[in-house]
């Protein structure tokens, strides 16, 4: 099987994975709150079959079948620019606004079974589990998602120092059969209705610190594996009163691994510092960073047309602070389409045949948590007191009332009620409802912390670069000898 459909995908959801959620453990694909997340992701395994021409391509080892554009091996420029339209067509389902669709942990995965000249540097056996693996993925086309961050619960220390080295996930045992592994990991997005739970390297970790330097991927219904949900944002309602909440919370979850068996042809790394600390610098800034740089173009992009789809309700388009506002969001979108550009003009080869975008592209790693919180504080300065006066669309058919809706809340320029309503409620939805307000969280630490990412982007120019020119102006002016 490749290229699922939702059906499919819903289906293989029947497991007795451990999801906790609210007071007890749920099942997914029976608990009333889970079925909007569940049909918005079978939807978006729909979406590919609908756009095939675009998010497939033909799988290379398989003949007459097709498969998931994002789990192609990059090694040209040309398949860049057909993953890019793949990658930019998925993310136009949600316009961005889920932000852990499969096609991510996809590129991800994809990106590290290119980079062999990583894994040379580690033990053989490990490349091939991998390999396999990614072919696994693309047969089943699995709902992959991550789980890569420590859980440093004290910042007052270390990642894996004081209590912190017993929370995390780490190494506790072996046997025949593979390692046993106990701890945490944060966050799990769209775990509870993934198929499979991807852990790999975010940030190296010193040596001595081996036992927690593991790449490896279970199905998420392992026994031992448990996720700890958030409260879930997903509203039951329709879509034209929460476009985007009826169908697009894809949830968040606290992992804990209780004990649990990894076999080891899942285990890719396994204490190997070699290949673990430079694994995820040797493929995100690149490689990853194009389908993150596009979900939030395509994000973006929808931005700017809301916002000016509110402002046209109240007649002030051109309005000179409306007018100032909407030229920023724009400003955003035309930077981060032009720094993909250049980033995918400029692709290289980063080793072992794998092509990427140029690593500068990783710049919007440093900018983009601030322009998505920006823009959210737009649209509700646009759409002010009004965001707060719409009524439910289904109210206009009641006959004692709607008349008096139509009349008294209509949009400007002849614009009937029922439309000034579905604007407004889904620029609500987008920036101020529970669902927007938690993807206003995630964008800000969406590809680790803007302090983080923009003082990494410092230290790598600083490795990297050199910075003679304060020198050379002085000696040239003859402030400094020559």
């Amino acid at each position: 099987m490749t290229a699922r459909t939702g059906a499919q995908y819903k289906e293989g959801l029947k497991d007795d994975r451990q999801i906790w959620l609210g007071e007890g453990k749920i099942s997914v694909t029976d608990s009333p709150l889970m079925t909007g997340s569940v049909d918005g992701m079978a939807g978006y395994f729909d979406w590919q079959h609908q756009y095939a021409d675009e998010c497939l391509i033909d799988d290379p080892e398989r003949s007459g079948e097709k498969m998931s554009v994002s789990l192609m091996l990059p090694r040209s420029k040309e398949d860049l620019a057909i993953r890019h339209r793949g990658l930019e067509r998925l993310a136009r389902y949600s316009n961005g606004m889920l932000g852990r669709t499969p096609d991510y942990v996809n590129v991800v995965l994809a990106g590290h079974t290119a980079r062999s000249d990583i894994w040379a540097r580690g033990k053989a056996e490990g490349y091939e589990r991998l390999k396999k693996f990614h072919r696994e993925v693309i047969d089943g086309d699995l709902a992959m998602t991550h789980t890569i961050i420590h859980a440093n619960i004290d910042k007052s220390v270390g990642d894996l120092a004081g209590m912190n080295s017993e929370l995390t996930l780490r190494v506790v045992g072996r046997n025949e059969n593979g390692i046993i592994v106990r701890g945490g990991k944060v966050l799990a997005t769209l775990g509870p209705i993934a198929d499979e739970l991807y852990v790999y390297s975010s940030a190296p970790i010193p040596s001595g610190a081996e036992e927690y330097a593991l790449i490896f991927s279970v199905p998420v219904k392992t026994k031992g594996v448990m996720m700890i949900c958030r409260d879930h944002y997903g509203v039951q309602a329709s879509v034209a009163d929460a476009p985007f909440s009826s169908r697009f919370d894809e949830q968040d979850a606290f992992v804990i691994f209780d004990d649990v068996e990894i076999p080891y042809e899942r285990v890719f790394c396994d204490g190997d510092l070699g290949v673990y600390n430079t694994l995820n610098q040797g493929v995100s800034p690149g490689n990853t960073l194009q389908q993150t740089a596009i979900r939030a173009m395509v994000k973006l992009e929808f931005a700017y047309d809301l916002c000016c789809s509110v402002a046209k309700v109240t007649n002030s388009l051109t309005r000179p602070d409306v007018a100032e506002m909407l030229g920023e969001i724009h400003s955003y979108l035309s930077l981060t389409r032009s720094a993909i550009i250049a980033a995918e003009a400029r692709a290289h080869d980063w080793g072992g045949g794998a092509v990427f975008p140029h690593r500068d592209l990783s710049v919007l790693r440093c900018v983009m948590p601030g322009w998505m919180v920006r823009v959210n504080q737009i649209i509700r300065a646009i759409g002010s007191h009004n965001l707060l006066a719409t009524p439910s669309l289904a109210l206009f058919e009641n006959p004692e009332i709607g008349d008096l809706l139509r009349k008294y809340l209509p949009g400007s320029n002849g614009m009937p009620a029922e439309d000034r309503a579905r604007i407004m409620r889904m620029a609500w939805d987008f920036a101020g409802s529970a669902l927007g307000s938690r993807i206003e969280l995630y964008e800000m630490f969406y590809l680790a912390s803007q302090g983080r990412a923009r003082a990494g982007d410092h230290m790598i120019a600083q490795r990297d670069g050199e910075w003679n020119q304060v020198r050379e102006f002085m000696q040239k002016s003859g402030i400094l000898p020559e």
